[in-house]
């Protein structure tokens, strides 16, 4: 077991900052859920502040302002029942992909591929956002099992720097990414709220923004590569050598291989022992496996190939969803094993399924009662064209810590920051580009969506928070820097 050495004058100020940091959040900061009941009516009241009625109703059934609070809060506390399955449903899929058993054999293999400590770190780092731009999900549960091999592997990997590196993508890329909850949203008139394509088609007369206009914009691109070589620089400075790192074995962590794919002999002798019933035998079968899979990509060929125009912005929630599936069912290959994986990721989805919709009562409160033209114009007044890209940037991410979903955020920011924009005239899909960036860098700064990851290193999160805050202030400064002088290039709308 290895002795903490003595720290330099800056390393020891790093820790402190860190230390401090993490026991303000560890006493201050309620659950993620308590965030959502304090905004509440921290917007209630500010719709009180505002002159807001509290009650009240338009005579047009169809009317999406004139509301009051009370009725406000009710109209959009069911708004997003159906992006809120869409995100539980990523969740599911991500984790049912990353737990089979062929992915297992790859993290086997890639986890062989550092050979340094210092290598190790910055290989996990790079992994983590390369997983989180294809789905966030499946990046959580995938880095953390490749983070957890690496370090039985790996003597003097420094554990806890492993894990930070781990989550390191939902912090930086995750959302300028193919699972995107904002940009994935406002290419579809089934996810975006009506009220949040009344304001795009205010600024560009169509309600929706393809991904060709966010996170396929060559200017989106290259911040997310800006983003993502900080990030990786970091992580290789950021890794503690020598007697200052502190192994799994250290903490009393034992590291046991990754479980291999289950032995069908088990199956095979139950078959025999008795007849089955058929549908036993279908659950045990990867004939419907291999049909549904077939299916799903027949249809998902000719879906992509009918799409108007660049086939990227056929894109979204749904299409994400029914990849995450069929690549579930076909590489778990029994339907019995896929029940299982989906069993077991289901509860990771819970809070998604409890607080987004108490988060469509805040938006309904925001878009449904006139509050969007008043903070709009405080945006305004408090910006300029040239600045309100990094003004979007700090405000979003500070929102972040304390509404800890990119997805549910959006759909509470949106109605103000494009009605926003458009008066400044700031291309909208930019301020898509300029959320996405900004308001990942808060999953730096609080543990919310940290949970499954500590939870397969077995970690808490006062053990990686430091690490975590250190990227934040590296990856922040330089995003709001990119977003500001990037956005120049763009036209409005």
């Amino acid at each position: 077991m290895s002795t903490a050495a003595p720290q330099t004058t800056q390393d020891g100020l790093l820790a402190r900052v860190a230390l401090r940091f993490t026991a303000f959040t560890e006493r201050w900061l309620p659950d993620a859920f308590g965030f959502v009941l304090v905004g509440t009516f921290v917007i209630f009241a500010l719709g009180l502040a505002t002159g807001v009625p509290l009650l009240g109703a338009p005579a047009d059934v169809k009317a999406t302002t004139g509301f009051g609070l009370v009725n406000a809060w009710g109209k959009g506390f069911w708004s997003l029942i159906e992006f809120t399955m869409q995100m539980a449903m990523i969740i599911i899929g991500g984790y049912a992909v990353a737990v089979s058993a062929p992915v297992a054999r790859l993290i086997t293999w890639l986890a062989r591929l550092p050979k340094t400590p210092r290598g190790a770190i910055t290989f996990v780092a790079a992994m983590a956002m390369v997983t989180a731009y294809l789905n966030w999900a499946f990046s959580l549960v995938f880095t953390a099992i490749l983070a957890k091999e690496i370090a039985r592997l790996v003597r003097g990997v420094d554990y806890r720097a492993l894990g930070a590196m781990a989550f390191l993508g939902l912090g930086t890329v995750w959302a300028q990414g193919l699972s995107g909850s904002a940009a994935l949203q406002v290419t579809s008139e089934t996810s975006s709220p009506k009220a949040v394509q009344d304001v795009i088609a205010a600024g560009r007369g169509s309600g929706t923004i393809p991904l060709t206009e966010t996170i396929f914009l060559w200017q989106g691109m290259l911040a997310t590569l800006i983003i993502f070589v900080i990030a990786v620089v970091t992580a290789w400075f950021l890794a503690p050598s020598g007697d200052r790192a502190k192994t799994a074995e250290d903490m009393g962590i034992t590291l046991k291989p990754i479980a291999r794919e289950k032995s069908d002999l088990s199956e095979v002798a139950a078959a025999s022992g008795g007849k089955r019933r058929p549908g036993d035998w279908l659950e045990h079968s990867p004939l419907f496996s291999i049909l549904i899979f077939l299916l799903g990509a027949w249809y998902l060929v000719t879906y992509f190939a009918a799409a108007k125009g660049n086939p990227l912005n056929a894109l979204n929630l749904n299409t994400v969803n029914l990849i995450l599936i069929l690549l579930a069912a076909i590489l778990h290959w029994r339907p019995v094993r896929l029940i299982a994986a989906v069993r077991e990721g289901t509860p990771a989805a819970s809070g998604v399924l409890l607080q987004f919709p108490f988060y469509g009562g805040i938006f309904g409160m925001i878009a449904f009662t006139g509050l969007t033209k008043t903070i709009a114009g405080w945006m305004v007044n408090a910006s300029n064209q040239f600045l309100f890209p990094a003004f979007v940037a700090v405000y979003s991410c500070v929102l972040g810590i304390f509404v800890p979903s990119g997805g549910s955020k959006w759909v509470i920011e949106a109605p103000y920051v494009l009605d926003a924009a458009n008066q400044l005239q700031v291309n909208q899909g930019w301020m898509v580009v300029v959320y996405d960036l900004s308001e990942a860098s808060a999953n730096l700064l609080q543990p919310f969506w940290m949970l499954p990851t500590l939870a397969i290193l077995g970690l808490k999160a006062k053990d990686i928070m430091g690490f975590t805050f250190a990227m934040f202030l590296a990856c922040f400064p330089a995003t709001v820097v990119v977003v500001t002088l990037l956005a120049q290039t763009l036209p409005f709308p």
